[in-house]
């Protein structure tokens, strides 16, 4: 039987979170004149154990911001500003970002940004001007505290704040909360804005918890309504799942399968495809690469978050809107472009601001994810292409099979040398690395992926050559010769190698764990699966969420005790 992680070691683990909202209620306490003497912020922040010492914790992953942002939009609505800096959800190496998220801890500078975030997030639901859309009721008296209408409110937005229904303790704490933040102000408002404050700083909001059904067989129904609305929407559940997950429909398969099927049918499946695939082909990271604007003066400021953007419009345009075959997106030629990608890739854009959808030609250079900006920018330097970092971006993204990094010790400086007036292009530099036994194991795998690529630049765009010498686009994919992106291309579309990898990063993204915590026995029904539905996107996940062992918990390791973010009592004491 799966045990669950002791509820004890949870707490442990989050101290640096406890402690911090212990900051936060302080600083909230300090800011409405409650801290009226010695350790008068401790009582007010202490977090109720007696219902949640008894929940079965099998797995918790840290929020992402994006899921952040989307849960925020969703409970509040979308015009609510949030201001302030994330702490970065480290991706494993040849991993997820949403597999980083399962071992993610929080650093006491990331929690007072959540702090601050908090606080003026509860201001603004509770300004005078939006209250009423959020409040069932109104106090007797705006300047006392009102428990039964207090109650009513915290009741509400602490499920969809919990993602699952507070316990009679939680709600006591809470309401307990807003009447010592009103008493002292003698304001009802500002007592409420300190208990939902202090909701968003809490463990069970960061963080997706995920509980068992009693006997650990199986998660309960709000940890499963979860699940379903982070795989497929990237955000919580809707009211639609957390009254399936309270009336048990969830616990059956006619039930989520209903569930399933509704979700996957909401434009809200969008939001879901876009987090998979800036995870899954690191689209998240295209925004903050930086090019040396003498060498590529038409990267100018934007022309990054733009080819990301690009990259999922084309994406979502393909698997969702034409319901195509992932396979095919190696070789369409249809994206959207805008008037700065319109220089990049040196066509015209008659649209002077927005997107227009086009095609590029039959008989261009240019076609599907490899030939589009955001990978050939990402894996290159600063200021020329690499066909290594391609190669093995090839090999590591699509493909999922890891390439080890070089050795310490290896001289770069023939490759890097441009200006080389013999070895002028980088596949006559590469000749060096792939004839020194050190570096040629790795540059015979990563290299003929790469360089048919080498008719684009650092940026994407098409070049004939480099330095004046023509290009040599040849290559080998799975034992096959080809010629330049449309080779490599149409062999990728035709080979099972990519579509395996897409599947095995949808069942680690779906369930926060790496492929060697996946049984071998599921993740080949899932490409089975994957394969016989034609390699379209919606059936993946409909595969996935109605699987047996998605709704199966496995406690994670916790991390180890020195990476946990911890403040001590000194730090405290100055809030």
């Amino acid at each position: 039987m799966l045990q669950p992680i002791k509820r004890a070691a949870i707490w442990k683990m989050l101290a640096g979170i406890l402690l911090g909202a212990a900051m936060a209620s302080c600083s909230v306490d300090q800011k409405n004149g409650l801290a009226d003497g010695p350790g008068a912020h401790r009582s007010s922040a202490r977090i109720p154990m007696t219902d949640a010492a008894q929940l079965a914790i099998m797995g918790m992953r840290r929020l992402t911001e994006e899921q952040y942002r989307n849960i925020i939009a969703d409970i509040f609505g979308a015009d609510v500003k949030i201001g302030g800096r994330f702490d970065p959800i480290v991706r494993p190496v040849h991993e997820l970002v949403a597999t980083g998220a399962s071992e993610s801890t929080i650093s006491p500078a990331g929690f007072e940004q959540y702090d601050q975030m908090a606080r003026d997030i509860a201001a603004q639901v509770l300004g005078e001007g939006r209250r009423q859309a959020f409040l069932p009721c109104a106090p007797v008296d705006a300047t006392k505290p009102d428990a039964a209408c207090a109650r009513a409110f915290l009741g509400k937005v602490g499920l969809l704040v919990y993602r699952r229904p507070l316990s009679a303790s939680e709600i006591d704490f809470y309401v307990g909360l807003a009447a010592r933040g009103t008493a002292p102000i003698n304001d009802f408002y500002k007592g409420l804005e300190l208990s939902l404050a202090s909701m968003l700083v809490a463990p069970e909001f960061l963080y997706r918890m995920e509980t068992a059904a009693p006997g650990g067989q199986e998660l309960d129904g709000y940890a499963k309504a979860s699940r379903l609305s982070f795989l497929i929407w990237n955000s919580g559940p809707d009211a639609m799942l957390f009254k399936a997950a309270e009336t048990g429909a969830l616990d059956t398969p006619e039930g989520a399968r209903a569930q399933v099927d509704r979700m996957l049918s909401s434009p809200r499946v969008e939001q879901g495809a876009r987090a998979f695939f800036s995870d899954f082909l690191q689209l998240d990271s295209v925004g903050n690469v930086s090019k040396d604007t003498l060498v590529y003066p038409r990267f100018t400021a934007g022309v990054g978050e733009d080819l990301k953007e690009q990259a999922l419009r084309t994406i979502v345009d393909h698997m969702l809107t034409r319901n195509g075959s992932y396979p095919d997106l190696f070789t369409t030629r249809r994206t959207f472009l805008n008037r700065k990608l319109g220089l990049v890739y040196q066509v015209p854009v008659a649209t002077p601001t927005g997107w227009q959808s086009y095609e590029f030609p039959a008989n261009s250079d240019r076609l599907g994810l490899l030939g589009q900006g955001a990978f050939l920018a990402l894996f290159s330097h600063e200021g020329r292409s690499s066909p290594t970092l391609r190669g093995r971006a090839i090999r590591e993204v699509l493909l999922c099979q890891p390439v080890p990094d070089p050795p310490a010790n290896v001289d770069f400086s023939g490759f890097n040398d441009t200006s080389n007036a013999v070895l002028k292009t980088a596949r006559q530099r590469l000749t060096r690395h792939n004839t020194d036994p050190v570096c040629a194991a790795c540059h015979k795998i990563t290299d003929p992926l790469g360089l048919p690529l080498e008719k684009y630049d650092g940026i994407g765009s098409v070049r004939q050559n480099e330095n004046g010498e023509a290009i040599d686009t040849s290559g080998m994919f799975e034992g096959k010769t080809l010629d330049g992106l449309a080779g490599l291309a149409n062999l990728m579309a035709q080979s099972s190698s990519p579509s395996e990898c897409m599947a095995k990063r949808a069942l680690e993204y779906a369930t926060g764990r790496t492929a060697d915590d996946l049984s071998d026995e599921w993740m080949q029904a899932i490409y089975a699966a994957f394969q016989s539905n034609g390699y379209k996107y919606r059936e993946l996940l409909r595969t996935i969420a109605l699987s047996p062992q998605f709704f199966r918990p496995a406690a994670p390791a916790l991390p180890e005790p020195g990476a946990i973010a911890r403040l001590d009592a000194s730090e405290m004491e100055r809030h």
